[in-house]
């Protein structure tokens, strides 16, 4: 953490000098990974369109190297199938991390997603520092779900130590001593419910 920039650049020098370089993030590379900065920096950092004002773009000198982005299985896809299948309905994905977003932002994502009942993914949800955050991302999702709303936690997916535990927004705090930057929360929309263990959000066949 807070060494990507050096890496990707790092990534871009062995590249200009003939070699073939892979850049290696865990999950998927364009989800909260490295594919997007690897972009920017070839870029120049500038933006055609989009992404505040307009600028003239000058191809940057390292331009003409070419990039393939191997998709992987993002941390919540492994999550939810631990879970059951509690995507199967529209959601939004909200990292809790304040050291590139600012927090203010995030509390606006939040609210906006629970107020259109996505179901709601936390990524880095706490960390040793950041401790805060979690229950006030918590507080505020709750205003707009039940307290028997399911909620599905997932430590280490696809890793060794993995475990997955279902429960309800009502009792997460119960679980905050589980919770760190290696989890994943997943909670439910107004339709998700819990049946043999699973988290289930329905799609809207009739069953």
């Amino acid at each position: 953490m807070t060494q990507e920039v050096e890496r990707c650049n790092k990534a871009i020098e062995l590249a200009m000098s003939g070699k073939k370089v892979a850049v290696v993030s865990s999950g998927d590379a364009g989800i909260y990974g490295m594919a997007g900065l690897v972009l920017e920096l070839l870029g120049g950092g500038r933006r055609e369109v989009g992404g505040g004002k307009n600028k003239n773009y000058t191809p940057h000198p390292t331009s003409h190297i070419p990039v393939f982005i191997i998709p992987g299985v993002p941390a919540f896809c492994a999550a939810a199938g631990l879970l059951g299948a509690p995507l199967m309905h529209d959601f939004a994905s909200i990292s809790l991390s304040d050291l590139l977003t600012p927090w203010e932002t995030i509390k606006k994502r939040l609210k906006m997603a629970a107020e259109g009942d996505f179901v709601i993914i936390l990524y880095n949800p706490k960390s040793k520092k950041r401790v805060s955050q979690l229950k006030e991302a918590i507080d505020i999702i709750s205003t707009h779900r039940k307290h028997n709303t399911p909620v599905g936690i997932v430590k280490n997916a696809t890793r060794e130590d993995e475990e997955a535990r279902v429960t309800v927004l009502g009792d997460i705090s119960n679980h905050y001593d589980f919770i760190d930057m290696s989890t994943i929360v997943i909670i439910g929309n107004s339709t998700t419910f819990i049946t043999e263990g699973k988290m289930i959000t329905p799609r809207g066949y009739s069953v």
